[in-house]
């Protein structure tokens, strides 16, 4: 259905369609169903111009006649026994409006109609090519109807008989098979080809009635060559029973080869005559007169005998608007062919002598259509004219005039001429994308907020168990970091016990400070060179025993505090091993990646005099250095060199002095470390 509706729309003229859409509403009114049948559908179906409409309505045609004459269409004829109008809508364009009806043949060429359905009518139709119908009704629009599969015949080129009697039955038949099959090129089917001789033979042409024989004579000149399909009724010998007068001897051949060429012309500019009158007066141009007349009584369309017989009254009347001030301009003059009645304009053309009217039919024929080529299209789209704007249509053919006048000759002047038409510039686009910047800038406020919450809530959980668990592991971590940082700057009498034993000590009293030792106690290091740490392990040293040790200060109130605010790193992030699992010597190398002379057996025997004079040994380091070692990497050789070679017991610090010293490294670590954990929370949440 949808491809057949589409043939509707694409394939009539905009003249036919509207035609169409008339006896559709004329119908509905009336109450009648209405169909496309016959030759339109076989000719939109195959692809074959499509000269005139067949249509078909269930009930008396005939009742339709007064409301087709209100919607503007011209009644030219009718047949009361088979409930037929001719009309001629605006346009040119020709319809026959018939009644379904099926048929009775009591005698060949006689029949009796009988109101029927349109299956009842499609089966009685001539050849199965004809035998079509689509629909025009609401809900059914464009459905095919095809009760002898016509279809199959269409694309086989085929005309095959609907009746295998249609010869015998209906004899005009046989006028019709030969002018359908020099219109379409067809070929009859085996059997009908038969059935053709043998009707031929029998004479049954003789039997065919006067509307019949006057139907046929006046197809003639309706057809798109007529003096094609007269010649070759003339040579199967079927004029002799039409018109025996009329052949193809009495046609102007060379006024009919013009009339087409200027009929091709006039349709190229949308101008779309019906040419049947202007080639019934060629084909009969060399008939007498008394023939002529009995020809023209033999239509049955009287309409168009008058059209024919008034057609160079109005040819003489569009030449003499043609001569005057009315056609002053060319773009009058284009406006006077385009409108005026199409039909005088193609008889004028044909049959004018006069050198003023035949160049101005020159300059509409090939001069002023090559002003479309100047159509400025793209100033128009630069101005926002576009196809979709209201009365773009209407433009075009104001700049087309403009321009077969003479006018709009530069730019300046075209975009002068359109400046009226052409609409306002769009606003700008609002766009909601933030930048870069911003976004950066409310990521970082978000993350602040994230580490404001975070310290907000470590704030009030503080107070709870599961946090003093955390704190404690903290406390852990943090106390290990701290061992890491100061191994490498006090010496190994003096090095900071295991996380186990820090517990311990916070929970003891503390142990008095240790006096300190001679100078000359504490050996001095000058000549020791810093060498490459080696891979394989250290051999095992025998286990000191802390009992015999001398008891550690602790740290400061002021640094545990500082160390219990800081949160530190994981684990994980900052290892740290234990003091008491490491011999000093093992912990420096891997720290400093610089070989410490080993002590004294005087220090290592432990007592208070070597332990003081270990702390009084101890060299002083760089603050760069100390913040090396603080993020666990080596010091520079340099500080390596400080470290390995003690100064004078003049020049060695005092313990509180190296004590504060550990307490700023210890302070900045952790503060790295509280940042770190902060980072990772935030990253943790989101």
């Amino acid at each position: 259905m949808p491809d057949y509706i589409y043939l509707i729309e694409n394939r009539l003229s905009p003249s036919q369609q509207s035609a169409l859409q008339t006896i559709r509403e004329v119908a509905r009114d009336a109450g009648m169903t209405v169909f496309l049948t016959g030759g339109a559908v076989r000719d939109l179906t195959s692809g074959s111009p499509v000269r005139d409409l067949d249509v078909s309505v269930q009930g008396n045609a005939l009742e339709l006649k007064h409301k087709l004459e209100q919607s503007g269409a011209a009644i030219w004829g009718e047949d009361e026994a088979s409930h037929t109008l001719f009309a001629r809508f605006r346009g040119s364009v020709r319809v026959e409006v018939s009644s379904t009806r099926r048929a009775e043949f009591p005698k060949p060429g006689q029949p009796i109609y009988h109101p029927a359905s349109i299956l009842e009518d499609l089966r009685r139709r001539d050849f199965t090519a004809n035998a079509m119908a689509l629909s025009l009704n609401e809900g059914s629009y464009g459905l095919l109807m095809d009760p002898l599969n016509g279809v199959a015949d269409l694309e086989a080129r085929l005309l095959r008989l609907a009746s295998n009697y249609g010869f015998l039955e209906d004899p005009i038949r046989l006028i019709r098979a030969v002018r359908l099959r020099a219109r379409l090129g067809w070929e009859l089917d085996e059997k009908t080809s038969v059935r053709f001789d043998n009707a031929k033979e029998e004479g049954v042409i003789s039997k065919i009635s006067p509307y019949q024989r006057g139907y046929e004579v006046e197809e003639i000149v309706h057809e798109e060559d007529g003096l094609k399909i007269l010649k070759a009724l003339e040579a199967d010998g079927w004029m002799k029973h039409l018109c025996a007068a009329w052949t193809g001897e009495k046609a102007d051949v060379e006024a009919l080869e013009s009339m087409r060429d200027i009929l091709v012309r006039l349709q190229m500019q949308g101008v779309n005559p019906d040419p049947s009158a202007a080639q019934a007066q060629l084909l009969t141009a060399k008939l007498s007169a008394k023939d002529l007349a009995a020809l023209k009584k033999l239509f049955v369309r009287p309409g168009f005998v008058r059209e024919w017989e008034t057609q160079e009254e109005r040819a003489k009347e569009v030449g003499k608007r043609l001569s005057g001030k009315e056609a002053a301009t060319p773009s009058a003059t284009w406006t006077l062919l385009t409108s005026a009645d199409p039909e005088g304009v193609l008889w004028l053309g044909l049959t004018s002598k006069s050198a003023a009217i035949q160049a101005k039919f020159n300059d509409f024929f090939t001069v002023w259509p090559e002003a479309r080529q100047k159509i400025p299209y793209a100033i128009m789209q630069e101005m926002r004219i576009a196809p979709e704007l209201e009365g773009y249509q209407d433009l075009l053919r104001s700049i087309f005039f403009e321009l077969i006048d003479g006018r709009l000759t530069t730019e300046e002047e075209i975009r002068q001429f359109l400046e009226p038409h052409s609409p306002p510039a769009p606003p700008p686009p609002v766009s909601i994308r933030r930048t870069r910047s911003k976004k950066s800038a409310d990521k970082g406020r978000e993350v602040r907020d994230e580490i404001d919450e975070d310290e907000a809530e470590e704030g009030r959980v503080g107070l709870d168990e599961d946090s003093e668990d955390e704190e404690s592991e903290e406390d852990h971590g943090r106390r290990e970091l701290v061992a890491r940082v100061i191994a490498p700057i006090i010496p190994d009498a003096v090095l900071l016990p295991s996380s186990a034993a820090f517990e311990d000590a916070n929970e003891e009293e503390p142990a008095p400070e240790p006096e300190p030792a001679d100078a000359e106690s504490v050996p001095i290091l000058r000549d020791a060179k810093p060498a490459r740490p080696s891979k394989t392990p250290m051999p095992p040293k025998p286990k000191r025993e802390v009992a015999h040790e001398p008891a550690v200060k602790a740290p400061s109130q002021k640094r545990e505090a500082v160390a219990a605010d800081a949160p530190t790193k994981s684990a994980g992030k900052a290892p740290a091993k234990s003091a008491s699992k490491a011999s000093p010597g093992k912990t420096v190398g891997k720290t400093m990646k610089k070989p410490v002379a080993k002590p004294s057996a005087k220090v290592a025997s432990g007592g208070k005099s070597s332990a003081s004079a270990a702390s009084k040994a101890k060299p002083a380091m760089k603050k760069s250095s100390l913040k090396l070692v603080a993020k666990g990497r080596s010091a520079p050789p340099k500080a390596a060199k400080a470290i390995a070679k003690p100064k004078s017991a003049k020049g060695v610090a005092k313990p509180a002095v190296k004590a504060k010293t550990a307490s700023k490294v210890v302070a900045k670590a952790n503060g790295k470390a509280k940042l770190a954990s902060k980072a990772a929370s935030a990253k943790k949440k989101r």
